[in-house]
């Protein structure tokens, strides 16, 4: 099994909340879209970072399907649009 941890920070004040629910609502959307992702958790952050994404895939195989599945790429587009800054971790367990 493989993690991909995401955290990002927002761009727009006004609107954290909302976008914020936007892109748990897409990114665990996922789940049963994209083979090979098990699960998907997105929680607002209250320290650090805005979002945080932790999600499970099955081996480092269905990580790289899942970075270029069309879907994904979807819902990254509407992240991409309302982030300012993005770390990640990979990781086998």
């Amino acid at each position: 099994m493989v993690k991909h941890i995401v955290l990002w920070n927002l761009t727009d004040p006004a609107h954290k909340d909302e976008n914020a629910a936007q892109m748990k609502e897409k990114l665990e959307g996922l789940v049963g879209v994209v083979p090979g992702l098990v699960s998907a958790q997105v929680g607002r952050g209250f320290a650090g970072f805005d979002v945080a994404l932790v999600s499970e895939l099955t081996d480092r195989d269905a990580l790289a399907v899942y970075q270029d599945h069309p879907a994904h790429m979807e819902v990254k587009k509407f992240v991409h649009s309302v982030i300012s800054e993005r770390v990640s971790c990979d990781f086998d367990f």
